[in-house]
């Protein structure tokens, strides 16, 4: 018996000893892998910068590759739905804030909250959730869409110059743009208040728009034809407040403001339209935009997406010169007139209110941050194209 004892307690003893450590190597490992999600912020940090000084390398392997795969499919999906899958996962993460925040605020709630799992952690941890949590959304935008910022520019598919114009060029750009809203005022609806009224529900007009594109897309095969309709935002009333008129997301949804006025919205339907189809800068989503207005065969599409150009070479010619602009300006239909005090008096109610500030300067930093060096001012740069193609279309790229 004492044999077996002892024999019993040397191998316990020998068995003991026989058990090395990890490895430095594996310790090391077992420490970094929680943190994982976080290196993704490098990574993407370093794919942006390859990407900079690759835009061609951007065009093949990811927007003309991976990304109508990502869009098509991802995109089938979110389409099954009537409504906007992102507004709906705001509303939810907006409702599990507001849940936090009561859970908090309540001394019953708040004791039965800090004795859940989740909450005991040390400080440490609650960094590393939230490193790991950034890291997750820089590489889902980067994967998912932000690469196309870096794409080479729509002008390059479009066989346009954009070089410095005359002031001559942008008056005659803006008379052949007015003469047009001209014509076409005359062949839309307007409401009792004699402002421009769309014929048709949302859907139909989405529908408009997404022929539109169609159209368009036969003639740049940069820009896929995909199942992708605009779709209505619920709680278009924030988007008001916040001064919004459409949203791209990682859903690949062209979400819609549906109480902006009327005759900016077929236009607002193509400028998103066109991010979900890889073109990230907004003075090119909004030159696309007007290009897909004027191939359909609906005059409010068309009105639309005239207006877009000419409120934009509207503010352009004032810059430049305010007396030619004004003297010019009396082309303009009462009916035109109309549409756009209509559009400025809806818009400067939200100017002054918090809401829209704080979304303005989100705008200008996303913007700047995704290298549209101006900011929010990018959108004005849709007049380069527009003056681009008006000397392709009569000839003076030689002038």
């Amino acid at each position: 018996m004492r044999l077996e004892i002892e024999k019993q307690e040397t191998a316990t003893i020998e068995g003991g000893d026989t058990r090395c450590p990890p490895p430095v190597r594996q310790r090391r490992m077992r420490k970094l892998l929680p943190w994982w999600p976080t290196f993704l912020l490098p990574i993407s940090a370093l794919i942006v910068i390859i990407a900079r000084n690759y835009p061609w390398g951007v065009e093949r392997f990811y927007s003309e590759g991976l990304y109508p795969v990502l869009a098509g499919s991802i995109g089938r999906v979110t389409s099954l739905a009537p409504f906007s899958v992102w507004e709906i996962f705001l509303l939810l993460l907006v409702a599990g804030g507001l849940s936090l925040l009561i859970g908090f605020l309540v001394p019953p709630w708040r004791k039965k909250l800090f004795s859940l799992p989740f909450f005991q952690v040390d400080f440490w941890h609650w960094i590393r959730r939230g490193c790991n949590l950034a890291g997750i959304i820089v590489g889902l935008f980067v994967f998912l869409c932000g690469l196309n910022y870096y794409r080479p520019e729509f002008a390059s598919f479009s066989d346009l110059t954009v070089r410095d114009s005359s002031l001559q060029e942008l008056a005659s750009l803006y008379v052949e743009l007015a003469e047009r809203a001209n014509q076409l005022r005359l062949q839309v609806s307007e409401d009792e208040q004699g402002v421009m009224q769309l014929d048709g529900s949302f859907s139909q007009v989405a529908k408009e728009a997404r022929e539109a594109f169609s159209l368009l897309s036969e003639q740049y095969p940069v820009l896929p034809d995909l199942p992708l309709t605009p779709k209505p935002v619920l709680n278009s009333w924030w988007m008001s407040r916040a001064q919004i008129t459409g949203q791209f997301t990682f859903t690949y949804e062209a979400n819609i403001n549906v109480l902006a006025p009327d005759y900016t919205i077929p236009a607002t339907m193509c400028h998103e339209l066109a991010h979900t189809r890889g073109f990230m800068r907004e003075d090119e989503a909004n030159f696309i935009a007007y290009l897909a207005c004027l191939e359909s065969a609906i005059p409010q599409v068309q009105y639309s997406g005239v207006m877009l150009a000419l409120v934009h070479t509207d503010n352009r010619l004032y810059a430049a010169d305010p007396q030619l602009f004004y003297q010019l300006s009396q082309i303009l239909s009462p009916g035109v007139r109309r549409d756009f005090s209509y559009n400025n008096s809806y818009w400067a109610q939200f100017e002054d209110q918090v809401i829209a500030q704080v979304s303005e300067v989100v705008n200008d930093t996303y913007l700047k941050v995704n290298s549209q060096t101006d900011g929010t001012q990018s959108y004005g740069r849709m007049v380069d194209l527009l003056l681009a193609d008006f000397r392709q279309r009569h000839g003076l790229e030689s002038h």
